[in-house]
């Protein structure tokens, strides 16, 4: 365990076969595809043909990161079919179907590097789709660019992978330091007159960077760090932490890891009695699975968002809006009640390879790389804006929060907000 001090901010495969695919998946593992080999799940699909272009992915389908994995995945197909069923997508004059090629990295960033490996080298993907967080991310960018290939990454924030100045690679999310910003503005505006703060996180590199953001953020805005630490990951034990700060009655508590230690948090803190105004999650809230494990317990609690369908964008995408994206894929896969944010994001990281390959209008990897620096669309994910490091550095985070009954809502920016905040959040004991 260490303590963290605030630091700066800085080919074609028939239409049908992709349509039925689903329900050959769901008869298989919950990997979602054949073995190939130990240790691999088997492609999607069959090699690419000159009239299609395949996009390549490692995904966590078993492991610690499975079910935002799923979403990732979900994402991408949801893209590739919408796509494939409107004709295909046009390119230099020359209209390409898409498919897709994925692996289950286990939710282990090593193996995730070795499928990239594998993708490029024996399966002779087009491009590459980013995998499912910062550490896997990080350790396949520099896959992609030793070889050259454009990867657009939908789920890897840390700004340690973008630092490093590679050429091949762009991201479309909000940087992981700037991810607990709407949550502690969203608890001022409705308390001005609360002081401190408590954070706790895991210890990864995605994690990191939103406890250090957060720290530089919460001391700018005049509140006092009362608790900053972390926990290794994987761990299944937070209640030593959560005593010291249970001790020390912090205004706000905010966590920082992925959805299993979301959960893990809030029944310890229901358990060791750490009751604070408020308490906000940077992963977690937004999966449904977070309600469904946590019952009543998920009330009150606010969860940090790239996007939800109440925001008002309005892109240039099959979709225009984000109610009407979560409409249309709700409709499709009528198992989601509502939209994780993970979707969203996969698609959008599509939408982006879209827009760079008709400006290339060629599927050359340097014209491509080249069309992708830059980019500047709007889409129903948000405004994407790459900078110079391409990274999509002005896109702003949401706030959602969980309330008594039964639903999740929009609470800040107050322009999009579904509902008011509730707040304070009450003690365990007087619900």
């Amino acid at each position: 365990m260490s303590v963290r001090l605030p630091e700066g901010e800085r080919k074609r495969a028939p239409l049908f076969i992709l349509l039925i695919l689903p329900f050959v998946m769901a008869g298989m593992s919950e990997a979602g595809v054949a073995c190939d080999g130990p240790g691999f799940g088997g492609p999607i699909s069959s090699a690419a043909a000159s009239d299609t272009i395949t996009f390549g992915f490692a995904i966590s389908i078993t492991g610690r990161t499975a079910k935002e994995g799923e979403y990732a995945r979900d994402g991408y197909q949801f893209f590739v079919d919408t796509a494939n069923e409107l004709g295909g997508i046009k390119v230099g004059g020359k209209t390409y179907k898409l498919e897709l090629k994925y692996y289950d990295d286990e939710s282990k960033p090593e193996r995730s590097a070795e499928l990239f490996e594998k993708l490029i080298n024996e399966d002779k993907v087009n491009f590459l789709l980013g995998p499912y967080g910062s550490a896997p991310t990080g350790l396949v960018a520099p896959i992609a660019e030793k070889y050259k290939i454009p990867m657009v990454a939908a789920h890897g924030s840390a700004g340690s992978i973008d630092s490093r100045g590679y050429r091949y690679i762009v991201g479309i999310q909000t940087p992981a330091r700037y991810y607990s910003r709407g949550i502690i503005d969203a608890v001022l505006a409705k308390d001005s007159a609360i002081k401190t703060i408590a954070i706790l996180g895991e210890s990864d590199p995605f994690a990191d960077e939103v406890t250090s953001g957060a720290a530089a953020y919460a001391t700018d805005k005049g509140l006092q760090i009362v608790f900053n630490e972390d926990y290794p990951s994987g761990t299944q034990d937070v209640s030593g932490l959560l005593k010291k700060i249970k001790a020390l009655s912090p205004d706000i508590l905010l966590s920082s890891g992925h959805l299993q230690d979301s959960l893990l948090v809030v029944r310890q803190s229901k358990m060791v009695g750490v009751s604070p105004k408020a308490m906000g999650f940077t992963v977690g809230p937004s999966s449904p699975e977070f309600r469904q494990n946590l019952k009543q317990d998920a009330d009150y609690i606010l969860g940090a968002t790239q996007w939800t369908s109440a925001l008002k964008y309005e892109g240039d995408d099959y979709w225009k809006t984000p109610s009407a994206f979560a409409d249309a894929f709700r409709a499709k896969y009528t198992n989601y009640k509502t939209v994780p944010y993970h979707v969203a994001e996969s698609v959008a990281a599509l939408i982006v390879f879209q827009k760079a390959l008709e400006k290339a209008g060629s599927l050359d990897r340097e014209k491509v790389r080249e069309a992708l620096q830059g980019l500047d669309i709007d889409t129903f994910f948000a405004h994407i804006k790459l900078d110079a490091y391409g990274v999509n550095s002005d896109k702003p985070m949401a706030v959602e929060q969980l309330q008594p009954d039964g639903k999740k809502y929009t609470v800040f920016p107050a322009a999009v907000a579904e509902k008011q905040m509730l707040y304070p959040m009450p003690a365990w004991d007087n619900r």
